[in-house]
C-alpha cells in the first residue's frame, strides 16, 4: 500500500513517516524543507521509503504522485494563527487550494485522511463540550482556511476520506516546534524560569503528536468503521485552561514563576472545550498524558532549545 504525505518533513509528518516505514508501509513523502533539511534522514535507509524534494504548489508533480498512491495525507500547510495573519495569500494557496488540486486529481478507489484543527470551534458556549455536531465559527485565517478545506470534502461527494479535527498537540519531534503551547510553556522555564500568559482561563483541549500518529494509522487499519466521518482527536482529561496547564508544569518544573499579563489580549483568541467521545467508540483513545509530555519536551529541550519555528 502507497501512502503519500505532503509537508512529510513536518512537526507531524515526521513521526507518521517514521511510524508507517516501520510498519512496512510504501511511503512517498514531499516536502520544501523550509524548517528542517534533516528531520526524516534517518528514513533514507530503507526501501520502503521515497523522498522528493519539492513544493505542492507544482500541480504537474502533484497529480504525477497523487495517480501512484492508495491513500493520501495532506499535512503540508501554514499552521498556527500569527503565520498565517502574516502570511494570508500563501496560506490560502497551501492550506486551501491544496486540498481543491487533490480533490480534482482523486481517484474514487483513493483514500485520503485529511487533519483538520479544532480551532475551527472558535469560541465554545462556557459550560458545553464542543462536538462534531457544534458549529463552527473559526475566529482566524488559519482556522479559516481548514475548515474551508473540510467542508469541500463533504461537498466533493468523495466518499473514501475520515477528517480529524486536532487538538493542540504537544511533544517532541524529528522537527521539533517550539511555538506550541506546551512546549512553548516548557521552553520558557528553561531560558527565563517563568511562564507569561495572556488572558489565562482561556480553555484548550491537547494531544501528544505519537497519539496523532497512533491514530492516523489506526484509521488507515480500519477505515471501514471511520472512513465518511470527521472526529475530534483529542486526549480527553486534557481539556484545560491555559492557568491550569502552567500551574502543572509548574508542579513537574520548581522554581519557576507563572506572570498573568493583564489588560493584553493573547493573539489566538480560541476558547473551548472538546469532547473525544465519537472516535473513542471507534475504538480509539489517546493515551500519553500531558504530565508524560512536558517531562519529555523538558528532558528534550534542557539538551537542546534552540528550534527554528514557524514564526
Amino acid at each position: 500500500m502507497k501512502i503519500l504525505i505532503t509537508g512529510a518533513a513536518g512537526y507531524i509528518g515526521s513521526m507518521l513517516c517514521t511510524e508507517l516505514v516501520r510498519k512496512g508501509f510504501e511511503v512517498i513523502a514531499i516536502d520544501i524543507l523550509k524548517y528542517n533539511q534533516n528531520s526524516l534522514s534517518h528514513l533514507f535507509f530503507f526501501k520502503n521509503f521515497k523522498f522528493i524534494k519539492g513544493n505542492i504548489k507544482n500541480k504537474k508533480l502533484l497529480k504525477k504522485l497523487l495517480l501512484n498512491s492508495d491513500i493520501v495525507i495532506p499535512l503540508a500547510a501554514l499552521v498556527g494563527a500569527p503565520l498565517c495573519e502574516k502570511n494570508i495569500k500563501l496560506a490560502t494557496e497551501i492550506n486551501f487550494y491544496q486540498i481543491k488540486n487533490i480533490l480534482k486529481i482523486l481517484k474514487k478507489s483513493q483514500k485520503l485522511i485529511y487533519l483538520n484543527s479544532n480551532s475551527g470551534y472558535g469560541v465554545g458556549k462556557k459550560n458545553n463540550f464542543c462536538d462534531e455536531k457544534s458549529p463552527l465559527s473559526p475566529i482566524s485565517h488559519y482556522g479559516k482556511t481548514k475548515v474551508q478545506s473540510e467542508n469541500q470534502i463533504f461537498e466533493s461527494g468523495h466518499k473514501n476520506f475520515v477528517c480529524f479535527r486536532l487538538a493542540t498537540v504537544f511533544g517532541y519531534s524529528y522537527r521539533m516546534r517550539t511555538d506550541l503551547i506546551v512546549n512553548y510553556f516548557v521552553s520558557e522555564c528553561i531560558k527565563k524560569k517563568r511562564i507569561k500568559i495572556y488572558e489565562p482561563n482561556f480553555r484548550r483541549n491537547f494531544i501528544h503528536v505519537r497519539d496523532v500518529v497512533r491514530a492516523i494509522i489506526f484509521s488507515i487499519e480500519n477505515f471501514s468503521i471511520v472512513k465518511g466521518n470527521v472526529f475530534n482527536l483529542g486526549l480527553s482529561n486534557a481539556n484545560i485552561t491555559k492557568i491550569e496547564l502552567a500551574k502543572k508544569i509548574k508542579k513537574i518544573i520548581k522554581k519557576i514563576k507563572i506572570t498573568t499579563i493583564k489588560g493584553k489580549k493573547d493573539p489566538d483568541q480560541r476558547d473551548y472545550f472538546v469532547s473525544n467521545k465519537k472516535i473513542e467508540k471507534k475504538g480509539f483513545k489517546a493515551k500519553i498524558t500531558l504530565d508524560e509530555g512536558i517531562k519529555e519536551a523538558y528532558d528534550t529541550l534542557l539538551l537542546n532549545n534552540d528550534f527554528k519555528n514557524n514564526y
